[in-house]
Formats: structure tokens, C-alpha cells, sequence
């Protein structure tokens, strides 16, 4: 970088330029000791500065001491935590008597699961390619997993393990034991195992702390059948939904975790487990440096309950829900967009018969309050069956105690979850670019057309909806609708809260209907 002629100071070496500067300063201060026209106050500012420039320059000075290669070295950690890592091996039944894996409908796209697309896992050679192996052979399928105990049970992934005929752990020290499930999770993809063997095992415990966002982690595993692998990054996220389940409240880390980590353990600095690896991010299959960990949290909650009975009870209370937006609380009469707004209560379940109805939105549990949709679905999960709890619910605008105890959730019944943000509205006739004729059965009022760019479009309503009530008002013709979107108007109500029904799911939309 050129410098300019005039000025030959900045060429001096830095030690130079620092004595004139201090040579400057000492100077200031006799001046300012003998002479009437300087202002002391100058003369502590540059002193001060002076003191500040002593100050960096020390800092600086250590930095290089203290950002040494082995302060920034992961491999005390390591050597604690890696011999409690093991490799999971899974022969699973024949290949001909099981359904080929189709994607889950709710996993977004490039959302992989590590091992089930695994190419052993399908019957096929270990890179993928080539024609099925024959018919009734057995899979066979690698993942990751942990000790928790030094008698040996050992945490891994449910897909890991899913329709096991034996499995196998291969320990750090390279000895191959024998395993049998325990229990497994499918809702939050998680699996006991205990060794057959004797102990006492190296093995790790889950973290307490929540794990801060920029915190150091490492993530040690069995990546495409190569154990004892240790990668690191940093906890990039925390209370990832990215669609697996109703429970889902994934840490996002950003080490290089691939096919084969599944089940495997990260750490923290302290060398405590702070999640298992379970889903990756990935266009293309391989690592792209966004991977999700189930939080030790949920973890502990399961495994003690799967060590204790071999299956996991949750609360259930029997509601259809979605999350409360904006537009959703403004027209629901809520000071902001929390809680978690009841679409459809089940028929004989808790809620329903505690009162619960469609349009309630219930903002806690207990006391504790309710985020949105999805942590309603935690909270609720966590609660005993057969132990009375307290919702604290919005119902027309009034705040209300309900209380109800919780079932145990069913077997063949899968958390519901209304999961479509500003998914939208019903609406009047031409203003509203709607098309309205009455429902089958003399139920609801059917949508029969949408106006492209029109409010209901931009709301998100479809042709084939149905609407079933405005702001609490049933309706069954047109004329319903348009008499309650007056209703609200002249109630000076910028949005009308709107329940309709897809399929065989229904949510509500908030409409504004001040600009109509």
C-alpha cells in the first residue's frame, strides 16, 4: 500500500512511531503544567489515551500466548469421550418380506434420514449401485450409538435398529458384543440397547445444560462404517421443527456429520452429550454442514422410560391444533401471536369433555406458558396420564382455567398438528374474489372458485374448501358469510377469524376485511 509523500512518519518501525507518540504526550503534559493557554482537560485525554494504547498493546501482546494450537485442540475431550462410542451393526429381516422405505410425507426435501437410505439398508450393494440381491436375504445395516452406563446400555437411533432380527456393537477397543433392543421411540427416533457382556463400560452421561448458540461441539461416530470418527463445529440453531414428528425440537450443529453418524453422540467441551445425531440437511446426499441432534433433554426423558418399561406414555388430550400468527391473534383478541389455537377438539377425548372447543386457544400449562403449536405438543406429551392438569384458555376473548387429565396417547393415532402458518381465509363474494356455493349435507359453505391475486388467494383459500363458521358463526349459505363479514365491519374489526376444512383436517384463517 503506497503511503503518501508527505508523510515520512508512517514509515517509522512501530517502536519509533510509539516512543514519538509517548515522547509527544510527555510533552503535552509539561506544556500543560507551565503554560495558562492549554486546557488540562486535553492534556488527561491524551494521557488517557496514552493509557489505552498501553493497555491494547499488552493485550495484544498475550493474545498469540493464549491462542495457542493446543488451546484450541479438541483431543482431551476425545480421548475422554470416544472410548464410550460404539458402532451399531443391525442384521434386519429378509429384504423380501419388508416394504421398501418410502420418504415420510412430512420430511421436507433433501431432509435425509442418515441410515435408512443407506444402500445395504435397501438390499442393495454397499455404494448403491447394482441390481437387489436376492430374494430373502438379510439386510444388514450400520449406525452409531453411546454408552450411558457401565453396565451397558447403550443410546442410539430407532431407524438404526427398526425391524433388528440381531444386532451388534463394536466397541473402541475392537472388541464385537452382542446387543438386544430394550425399547425403541418412533416418535423422536430414539432406541435402548443393552450388552450382552461384562462391564463394566466406558461410557459418557447427558448433558445438563442447554447449549448456547456458538458454543464448540464434537460429534464422534461411525461414518460410512468408519468408527471412532471425530468431526467439530458449532451449535448453529436450537429448536429446529424441520417436520419428522410432533415432538420435534432439534439442535442444529454444523460439524461434518454423514451417513452412519446416526445414532451417535455430540458433545460439548465438558465432554457431556448434549444431543444424538439423527437427520441431516442434504441436496446431495453428503454432508453440507447442517446436521440435527435430538437435545439430551428429550433424550434422558425417554431412555428413562424406556429403561423403566420399555415403552414411552405421554399425556394426550385429544385436540387438533395450529400455531396463533399475527393476523390469528389480532382477530382471536390476544396481545400477541402465542399459544396454540384449537381447530378441531377429538370427539370423547379429555379436551372435548372438559369443554375445549373449536376457536379456544389454550396459552398454558400449569402455569407454564404455551409458545405456539409444537410446544403444546411437548408440554402435553410430558404430562402423566391420569394426573389432573390446568390449561390456562382463551375462549371469546376471556381468559379461563380448564381442568382436565390427560389420557394416554393411542397407539394408532398420530400427534395432529395444524402446522400451516397464514395457511388462510374464506371469504364474501366479488371484493373477496370468492365463488361460494352451499356444502354437501347442508353443512358449511363450499368454496367453488378463487379470483388469481384476489384477498382469498393471497390468503391461501382453494377451490374445494369449506368453510364452516366466521368468527364463531356457523354458516351455511353465502348470504351467512357476507352477514358476518358485515358483522365484523361494523364492529370496526380489521380481520375476521375463519375455520375451514380441508380434507379431512380443518384450521382457521384470519381474514382482514377492513380494506373490502
Amino acid at each position: 500500500m503506497s503511503r503518501p509523500a508527505n508523510s515520512p512518519q508512517f514509515d517509522l518501525p512501530p517502536a519509533r512511531r510509539r516512543g514519538r507518540l509517548l515522547a509527544g504526550v510527555a510533552m503535552l503534559a509539561l506544556l500543560g503544567a507551565g503554560t495558562a493557554g492549554l486546557s488540562p482537560l486535553i492534556v488527561r485525554d491524551v494521557a488517557m489515551a496514552d493509557s489505552q494504547v498501553q493497555s491494547q498493546t499488552a493485550q495484544l501482546q498475550s493474545t498469540p500466548n493464549r491462542l495457542t494450537a493446543a488451546s484450541f485442540s479438541f483431543a482431551d475431550v476425545v480421548e475422554r469421550v470416544r472410548p464410550a462410542v460404539v458402532s451399531v451393526k443391525v442384521k434386519s429381516q429378509p429384504v423380501a418380506e419388508r416394504m421398501q422405505f418410502d420418504e415420510d410425507d412430512a420430511t421436507p426435501p433433501g431432509m435425509d434420514r442418515f441410515f435408512r437410505d443407506f444402500g445395504e439398508r435397501f438390499g442393495r450393494s454397499p455404494h448403491g449401485f447394482g441390481p437387489p440381491r436376492p430374494p430373502h436375504r438379510f439386510g444388514q445395516s450400520q449406525g452409531s450409538g453411546f454408552v450411558i452406563t457401565p453396565d451397558g446400555y447403550v443410546v442410539t437411533n430407532n431407524h438404526v435398529v427398526d425391524n433388528a432380527v440381531s444386532v451388534e456393537v463394536v466397541t473402541d477397543d475392537g472388541r464385537t458384543l452382542n446387543a438386544k433392543v430394550v425399547g425403541t421411540d418412533p416418535r423422536t427416533d430414539l432406541a435402548l440397547l443393552k450388552i450382552d457382556g461384562d462391564g463394566p463400560f466406558p461410557f459418557v452421561t447427558l448433558g445438563t445444560k442447554t447449549p448456547r448458540i456458538g458454543d464448540w461441539v464434537v460429534a464422534v461416530g461411525n461414518p460410512f462404517g468408519l468408527g471412532g470418527t471425530v468431526t467439530a463445529g458449532i451449535v448453529s440453531a436450537r429448536g429446529r421443527d424441520i417436520g419428522s414428528g410432533p415432538y420435534d425440537d432439534f439442535v442444529q450443529i454444523d460439524a461434518p456429520v454423514n451417513r452412519g453418524n446416526s445414532g451417535g453422540p455430540t458433545f460439548n467441551l465438558d465432554g457431556e452429550v448434549i444431543g444424538v445425531n439423527t437427520a441431516i440437511f442434504s441436496p446431495s446426499g453428503g454432508s453440507v454442514g447442517i446436521a440435527f441432534a435430538i437435545p439430551a433433554d428429550t433424550v434422558r426423558t425417554v431412555v428413562t422410560s424406556l429403561r423403566e418399561s420399555g415403552t414411552v406414555t405421554r399425556g394426550w388430550i385429544g385436540v387438533q391444533i395450529q400455531p396463533v400468527n399475527a393476523d390469528l391473534a389480532d382477530s382471536l383478541g390476544l396481545a400477541k401471536a402465542q399459544g396454540a389455537l384449537v381447530t378441531e377438539p377429538q370427539a370423547g377425548g379429555p379436551a372435548a369433555k372438559a369443554g375445549i372447543k373449536s376457536g379456544d386457544v389454550i396459552t398454558a400449562v400449569n402455569g407454564k406458558p404455551v409458545k405456539d403449536a409444537r410446544d403444546l405438543a411437548k408440554q402435553i406429551a410430558a404430562e402423566k396420564p391420569g394426573e389432573p392438569i390446568k390449561l390456562t384458555v382463551v375462549s371469546d376473548r376471556k381468559e379461563r382455567t380448564v381442568e382436565l387429565t390427560p389420557g394416554k396417547f393411542p397407539d394408532d393415532q398420530r400427534a395432529q398438528r395444524g402446522d400451516r402458518e397464514d395457511d388462510s381465509d374464506g371469504r364474501d363474494l366479488p371484493r373477496l374474489g370468492l365463488t361460494l356455493a352451499p356444502g354437501p349435507g347442508g353443512k358449511g359453505v363450499a368454496v367453488r372458485d378463487v379470483e388469481p391475486d384476489s384477498p382469498a388467494a393471497t390468503a391461501g383459500l382453494r377451490d374445494g374448501d369449506l368453510i364452516l363458521d366466521v368468527n364463531g358463526r356457523a354458516v351455511t349459505s353465502a348470504s351467512d358469510v357476507r352477514d358476518a363479514l358485515d358483522a365484523a365491519r361494523k364492529d370496526k374489526r380489521r380481520t375476521v377469524l375463519v375455520r375451514v376444512k380441508t380434507g379431512g383436517s380443518s384450521r382457521f384463517v384470519a381474514l382482514q376485511v377492513g380494506q373490502s
